[in-house]
């Protein structure tokens, strides 16, 4: 007997923005259709509206809103999201007004990451920023039960309801920040022993969905068990992932896969995921993937900027790659080319334009990761030692009693190398 599959939701989709900005309403509706559809719903209609000015009460006007009801109505669609985020006060209005349950793009968001999450870490963070996002809303949930009539004596249970559900929360949300405080502790642990190991660190940073943890794969190669998750889904993964990675020069990074950013990604995520976020601000360079494919790419560039900024990334050296490459036609990579000089094209599926990519990355390490020379002779233990724990060695050659490395070290360490050799006159 085989178990009856649920309906998928019916959706109406409602694309709202100021008319000074009216060009991003089709883009961020177009990205709002596709994260209703990573959630399980069905898209049944969506409609758009540039307004002079936003509405306080209820977001959009009357007349819209007498439309978007109808519209549900006909389409038989329960549910009606708006790609904005909305107050406690307009969503509880537009409920009344419409008969239909109403969601907003943080709301649809927040569901997505409570389906992704796999870890513990993410599955704390989700949950934070979900109950950060409730509390305030549970005033219009329970308005009916706390209305006061009067004074002394008048106090039903409605009060007392919504204070426990208050106090849960904000109990929960207590005990979450602990324990991810805790994680924090540790997270930062893991960091200071990486940064005591003496070889560079990129972040592979971009927007939702643009082929980051492929990458991550192609960049291990085929035979490298050390794979992570990748699908074609929005948000198919919210982890940081770690791994190492040879480089074209024989010189190894340490790269790190991190969660996609969208346009007005919702501050509660921000917040709830900013440890995990931060592996971009300590890293030695951010490998920045865009979408060749994307109609939007100057503003997913834009989104992403603008969390870096705000996580304390924005002076990180960069490598912009277009990835998806193998997608495009030959047209479009030269109208690439053009709007965008220098910028490598890429497939991660392909393996195509991956080594300049890498060349990118190592011409941006060498102004911080010095490739130099070192011949000392083999009795030299003492400074050999030094060189292994301080830099990264390449390579060794060997001549009669003599060994030369070939390392990439930074600049302090160079110098703290060569004061070593320069005490034990190895060096001169």
């Amino acid at each position: 007997m085989t178990t009856p599959t649920r309906l998928a939701e019916r959706v109406v989709l409602v694309g709202v923005g100021l008319k000074s900005e009216a060009r991003s309403i089709e883009s961020s509706l177009s990205e709002l259709r596709r994260l209703a559809e990573t959630a399980g719903a069905v898209v049944a209609g969506e409609t758009r509206q540039a307004l002079g000015r936003y509405h306080p009460g209820t977001l959009i006007g009357e007349g819209k809103i007498a439309e978007v009801a109808e519209t549900a109505r006909a389409l038989r669609a329960a549910t009606v999201i708006f790609d904005a985020e909305l107050s406690p006060a307009q969503q509880k209005s537009l409920e009344k007004l419409t008969g239909a349950k109403i969601i907003d793009r943080t709301r649809l968001i927040l569901d997505i990451f409570a389906k992704r999450a796999r870890t513990a870490e993410g599955r704390l963070q989700v949950e934070l920023a979900q109950l950060s996002y409730l509390l305030p809303r549970l005033t219009g949930a329970w308005r009916a039960f706390s209305q006061q009539v009067g004074g002394i004596g008048t106090r039903g249970p409605g009060e007392r309801k919504i204070e426990y559900e208050r106090r849960h929360i904000q109990n929960r949300i207590t005990h979450l920040k602990e324990e991810l405080e805790k994680i924090k502790g540790r997270r930062l642990v893991q960091r200071q022993r990486r940064l005591g190991v003496p070889v560079p660190m990129v972040a592979i940073i971009g927007y939702t969905n643009v082929g980051k943890s492929t990458l991550l794969n192609a960049l291990l190669g085929s035979a490298d068990p050390r794979h992570v998750y990748a699908d074609d889904k929005l948000f198919a993964t919210l982890d940081a992932t770690t791994r190492r990675i040879r480089l074209p020069d024989g010189s190894r990074i340490v790269a790190t896969d991190t969660v996609g950013f969208i346009q007005r990604l919702p501050t509660t995520l921000v917040a709830a995921f900013r440890s995990t976020l931060e592996e971009a601000a300590l890293a030695d360079c951010l490998l920045i993937v865009s979408d060749a494919t994307a109609q939007d790419s100057a503003a997913q560039d834009r989104a992403v900027d603008e969390v870096l900024d705000d996580l304390g990334a924005g002076e990180v050296a960069r490598v912009r790659v277009f990835n998806k490459a193998d997608l495009l036609s030959q047209e479009e990579r030269r109208g690439l080319a053009l709007a965008y000089p220098g910028r490598p094209l890429i497939s991660a599926e392909t393996g195509s334009g991956l080594k300049a990519a890498l060349e990118a990355v190592v011409e941006k390490l060498s102004a911080k990761w010095l490739l130099r020379e070192l011949e000392l002779p083999h009795a030299a233990s003492r400074l050999s030692a030094a060189i292994y724990a301080s830099a990264q060695v390449i390579g060794t050659a060997h001549h009669g009693t003599k060994v030369r490395y070939r390392l990439r070290v930074t600049a302090e360490n160079w110098e703290r190398l060569r004061s070593i050799g320069a005490r034990e006159h190895l060096l001169h």
